[in-house]
Parts: C-alpha cells; sequence; structure tokens
C-alpha cells in the first residue's frame, strides 16, 4: 500500500506538464503554437483525441476521462467489469455467481473453471494502444482485512507507427474468513504495427494469469454465524470447513497476428492474414493434510494434490478484403488441442488420470460492413471436424440499425455446437466423489437470440434475451457429470435514468424465467439495480462529486451450491437453503479532479445495521459493511 502512494507522488510531479498537454478545449492536434510570423518551428499539442486504445477487431476508442455512473459500476469492481446479474463472493478476487444464465459466457477449448473465469481476459479483450506521448494509467482497489489491489499500464509509441504496452496487476486480500486469502495478478505486454504505406502491420500480445484461492469450503454451522453472538462479529472466529485446503489457476498465451498487402492497398484492398497463438492453462487442488478428516472418500496411496491442464495451439491464414466501411475474410484453422488430468501416486505406480489429443482442421469466416453509419452488421463463423472433443460450429450475428437520429437498435443471433466445458470432461482427484471422466459426451447445441432497443429520451433502453441449450452439463446433487435434455432461458429487462436538476435516478430490472429442464439451473426470477445519486460541480468548478444511495436484489431461489474442489456449481443438496430475497444497500460518494477519479462506497450497509442474511451461496455468506475505495489515474506525460 504505501509503494502506491509513493508512486502516485512521484508521478505528480509531471502533473502540470500533463494537464496542458491533453487540454480538452484544443480541438484537435494540429493545433500549432507558433511564436513568430517567420519562425520555423512548429510545436505540436496534443489533445485527448490523440490517446486512443482498440481491441483487435473492435473500434478505435478514446481514452475515457469522463465522469458517469455507468464507469462506478465498473472501477469499484476489482475485475473493474459491471458484475450486474452477479454475486459475489465474500473476499475480492474470489469471483462470482452468476444470476442470470449465460450458457455462452465461457471460452471455448481452454480449461477454465467457472469461479476462475470472473479475472480471466481473453484474447479478444486485450487492448493495443495509440499514444501520442507515454501514458500511464494507475487503477486502485483497496481490499478485505489486509491488502490491496493494484492495476498499472504504461504505454507510449516508438515512431508514429509503433506502439508497446505493458500491464500488471496485482491482487491480494486476507478476507474475512478463516482461509480465505486471494492472490491473483496478470502481466500483459502489447504491441501493434503499421507501415506508412499500409502494406504490413501485426497485433501480438503475451499474458501470463494467476488466480490463486484458499479454499475455507464454506462457515460449518450457521446458527452461530446468524445468532448474533458478539463473539463471532469478527469472522475469523466461526469455525469452517477447510483450514488448509487451496486452488491454483495458471493461464499463458503468446498471440501473434499479421497482414499482408501484396498490392496497392489505396487501389486493390486485398490483405493476407496470418494469426497464430498458443494458450496453455493449468488447475492444481490441493488438500490440506488439516483437512482429510473434511473428506470421508480420500484414495488411499495417492497425493493430496490434484493437477489438469490444456493446450490449445491455433494457427490459421485468411484472405481478406479490407476496405473502410467492408471487411470480408475467408480462410483455413489448424488447431491441436490437449486436455489431461492428472493425479500422482504417493508411492510406486502408474499416475492417475486422462490424457486426450487431438489435431483439428476446418475454415472460418469474418465479415463486417458499415452502411453510412446507419447500419453496421457484424458477422463471425468458424467450423473445425474432430473425432476426440467432436466437431466444432461457431456462428456469431450482431446488427444495429440507427433507424433515427439517437435511436439504436441492436439485434443479434449466436450458434454454438462445442464440447461441454474442459473443466466438466476430466477430474483426476484424492477425493473419490471428484474423479470423474464424461465419456462419450454429445456436443452442447446452443442458440442464442436477443435484441435491444436504445432510445436518448431518459437514456432509455429495452432489451430482450432467448437462449436454448440441447445437452446442457452439469454437475448434479451426487457430484456426477451429467448432461440433460433441452434447457433454455427467457430474460427480459430494461433501464432508464431520471434527472431532476442535479439529482439523478437509474433503475435497471431483468426478469427471467428458466424453461425445459429448469431443475438443472436454479435461478432468481427477479434482479434489479436502482440507485438515487446527487451530481454536480464542486470547488468552484475544480472537481466533480456524484453522491448517493444504490439498491441490487435478486429474487429468493433455492441456489446451486459451491465446489472449492473443481470450482464449479452443482446442484442443491439436502442440506441447502435458498438464497436472495434481501437487499444489498451500498452508500456512496465519488469525486473527479483533473484526470484522476476517487471512488468511495461503504457497500453492504444492510449489514451494519441488521444481520447478515445475504449469501453468494449456501454455507457461503456475502461480505459484511465495508469500505470499499477504488482510485483511477490518467498521466499523459
Amino acid at each position: 500500500m504505501k509503494y502506491f502512494f509513493i508512486l502516485l507522488l512521484i508521478s505528480s510531479l509531471f502533473n502540470a506538464q500533463i494537464i496542458n498537454k491533453t487540454n480538452s478545449r484544443i480541438p484537435s492536434d494540429t493545433l500549432v503554437v507558433d511564436n513568430g510570423g517567420k519562425d520555423s518551428m512548429n510545436i505540436f499539442q496534443p489533445t485527448i483525441e490523440d490517446y486512443t486504445y482498440r481491441t483487435e477487431f473492435g473500434p478505435v476508442v478514446t481514452y475515457d476521462t469522463t465522469f458517469t455512473v455507468e464507469r462506478s459500476y465498473r472501477l469499484t469492481q476489482y475485475n473493474n467489469k459491471d458484475n450486474y446479474g452477479s454475486i459475489q463472493f465474500a473476499n475480492i478476487g474470489s469471483g462470482f455467481q452468476r444470476l442470470l444464465f449465460r450458457p455462452d459466457s465461457s471460452p471455448i477449448h481452454d480449461l477454465l473453471p467457472e469461479r476462475k473465469s470472473f479475472f480471466y481476459i481473453e484474447s479478444d479483450s486485450v487492448k493495443y494502444y495509440d499514444v501520442k506521448t507515454p501514458t500511464t494509467s494507475f487503477l486502485y482497489h483497496s481490499a478485505m482485512r489486509n491488502g490491496a489491489a493494484l492495476q498499472s499500464t504504461y504505454t507510449q509509441n516508438v515512431g508514429r507507427n509503433f506502439n508497446i504496452a505493458v500491464e500488471y496487476m496485482g491482487l491480494r486480500s486476507e478476507g474475512f474468513y478463516t482461509n480465505s486469502l486471494a492472490a491473483n495478478n496478470h502481466t500483459l505486454f502489447s504491441a501493434n504495427y503499421k507501415t506508412d504505406s499500409g502494406k504490413y502491420g501485426f497485433v501480438a500480445h503475451f499474458i501470463h494469469q494467476n488466480v490463486n484461492n484458499e479454499e475455507y469450503g464454506g462457515i460449518k454451522d450457521l446458527e452461530l454465524f446468524l445468532g448474533g453472538d458478539s463473539r463471532f462479529r469478527n469472522r475469523q472466529n466461526l469455525e469452517v470447513n477447510l483450514n488448509d485446503s487451496d486452488s491454483r489457476f495458471s493461464a499463458r498465451r503468446y498471440y501473434l497476428t499479421q497482414t499482408f498487402a501484396p498490392f496497392n492497398p489505396e487501389k486493390i484492398p486485398f490483405k493476407l492474414s496470418h494469426t497464430i497463438s498458443h494458450q496453455g492453462n493449468k488447475y492444481y487442488y490441493n488438500v490440506g493434510v488439516s483437512d482429510t478428516g473434511f473428506y470421508t472418500d480420500l484414495v488411499q496411496g495417492r497425493s493430496l494434490a490434484s493437477k489438469k491442464y490444456s493446450n490449445n495451439l491455433s494457427n490459421s491464414l485468411s484472405a481478406l478484403w479490407d476496405k473502410e466501411n467492408f471487411q470480408l475474410s475467408a480462410g483455413i484453422k489448424y488447431q491441436i488441442l490437449e486436455l489431461g488430468s492428472e493425479n500422482a501416486p504417493t508411492g510406486s505406480g502408474e499416475m492417475a488420470g486422462d490424457f486426450f489429443k487431438e489435431n483439428r482442421l476446418g475454415a472460418l469466416a469474418r465479415l463486417r460492413w458499415n452502411l453510412r453509419d446507419k447500419i453496421e452488421l457484424n458477422s463471425f463463423a468458424e467450423l473445425l471436424r474432430g473425432d476426440v472433443f467432436g466437431n466444432h460450429i461457431s456462428s456469431r450475428s450482431t446488427l444495429t440499425l440507427e433507424p433515427w437520429a439517437g435511436y439504436q437498435l441492436l439485434a443479434k443471433l449466436n450458434y454454438l455446437s462445442t464440447a461441454p466445458s474442459f473443466n466438466l470432461l476430466t477430474n483426476a482427484s484424492p477425493i473419490a466423489s471428484w474423479n470423474y471422466t464424461l465419456e462419450d459426451f454429445k456436443n452442447q447445441n446452443i442458440l442464442g437470440i436477443g435484441g435491444e432497443l436504445r432510445i436518448p429520451w431518459m437514456k432509455a433502453s429495452l432489451y430482450a434475451d432467448f437462449f436454448n441449450v440441447s445437452n446442457y452439463t452439469y454437475i448434479d446433487a451426487q457430484r456426477s457429470i451429467q448432461q440433460s435434455s433441452d434447457v433454455g432461458a427467457t430474460q427480459i429487462g430494461g433501464q432508464a435514468h431520471f434527472r431532476f436538476g442535479k439529482f439523478n435516478l437509474q433503475p435497471r430490472l431483468t426478469f427471467q424465467m428458466i424453461t425445459g429442464a429448469k431443475e438443472v439451473y436454479p435461478a432468481p426470477e427477479l434482479i434489479g439495480r436502482v440507485n438515487l445519486f446527487f451530481q454536480s460541480k464542486a470547488f468552484k468548478n475544480a472537481a466533480e462529486i456524484m453522491t448517493g444511495l444504490k439498491v441490487y436484489y435478486f429474487s429468493g431461489f433455492h441456489s446451486r451450491e459451491f465446489s472449492p474442489e473443481v470450482n464449479e456449481f452443482y446442484l442443491p443438496t439436502a442440506t441447502a437453503y435458498s438464497i436472495g430475497n434481501e437487499p444489498i444497500v451500498d452508500v456512496f460518494f465519488n469525486m473527479k479532479v483533473k484526470t484522476m477519479q476517487f471512488y468511495i462506497e461503504g457497500q453492504n450497509l444492510t449489514a451494519a445495521a441488521f444481520q447478515n442474511r445475504s449469501y453468494t451461496a449456501p454455507y457461503y455468506p456475502l461480505y459484511d459493511f465495508r469500505l470499499n475505495i477504488g482510485i483511477l489515474w490518467h498521466l499523459f506525460h
């Protein structure tokens, strides 16, 4: 913590220079400061529009220094995302339980336990920058009890067309409960380049991610938690199921996409595109020696540590027709997949576990078409043939229409037929009930249809999503992997923003109905969030403040239980119980000063006034009242 503030103090020495260089009143970076009519020296002064980034297939976006309530939903969360539709575990860095049915949310062909996925950065989320001067960003979050989370990003252009960036995120939070430490981090290097002629360019990145958690297995006695005994207000005094066990997840990716135009791209916009990547993921679960009594079905002669891993080497070559408002590519893809699980014996003998490997060949295509900024179509399709993991078919399409100024209609159609989550295909464990191999599995076939209407009046939007999954794969109450008949979900909702002078009201509601084999995915029928806040300039317009009250709610439902052994959720057992139907109230005060933003929240105020009765999953209470602090600072050197 002290190093963070020392770093801020050192960086503040550059503050006067930063403010001058990013004066938002300057319309463009072509502004020339001229000290004399015949002086040959021209000084170019950058503006905020000269600091941009993009993802590989996304639009160019200017650095966001705005101060909006929508940003506060992201910047108060440790994973920097708006986690509406989920409920957090009691420690930052420990993931969430999804309340909204999202069967297509997991990465494909990679090992990734569900609770570890919320801190995971996929390849299409990596940012590639273009900045006129070196730029540094800091994003800080306070932790539970001891620790902190800090993300630092530095980027600069080397010449006009080549950019490099490095980012490190470190999180360490002790947590309220015994054996609940979270220690997460990622290191990211990215680069992008293009020639002046536009004939050649590339984007590349390397990322190493770790999501490590001590696993306390839930509290042992609910009566002590709910009894109101002052001795147990310190949650460290509550007895938990596991005292010495932990889970670790590690992911490493190398990624390169390069394009080459054999002809003059201004006359013939034909290019060749080549992408090669390698993704390696590992998951470990270690049973603590002091926790062996909790497990009644330990396999004798086996190590208390288990491991599984996946490797994905992908190589594709495409032909690309690349015009400003029309891009079409088609090509071939070669892929090598590996999936293995291991549990070593303590003495002599062969290692228990499974190993699967497959070489796959297929085709892919991508389309982007923009018509006068009124209609935009984005489509992607991929087909890979395989025997071990089955054939893979993926199709994603989004259509954006602007029939009238300010009005937007968004529609999406997605289809995915692929193997179930790699985490559910195999597991070699010293715990007999968590040893499994899903043999003769069928592809999960996922259909998703959705739409959203955005209305400028009150910044309102109405949205609807429909999902249907055949062969849905899940863990039942007996901890066996099963595949069901069709299960689906219909989700209808909306949000709006009402203004009364400087006072604001922003409600959001989502109604959800699980259909088909609804018993395999218990979920709430109603999720809502209401934010009442005041926003105004302050301190003689030197700052801007936002303060108010936020309420998050989901209806009661018979929740799935959480398994620390595989970091997945499974259907409730006889000892499980309903959660939800308890409002979660936060009070907050946010402030922006130049390029620095502060977010201060009193989270779960209800628990400070009454007994905490909110849960993330059975035997996993939501965090008690805590003061959450977030700080964002952009430095344009």
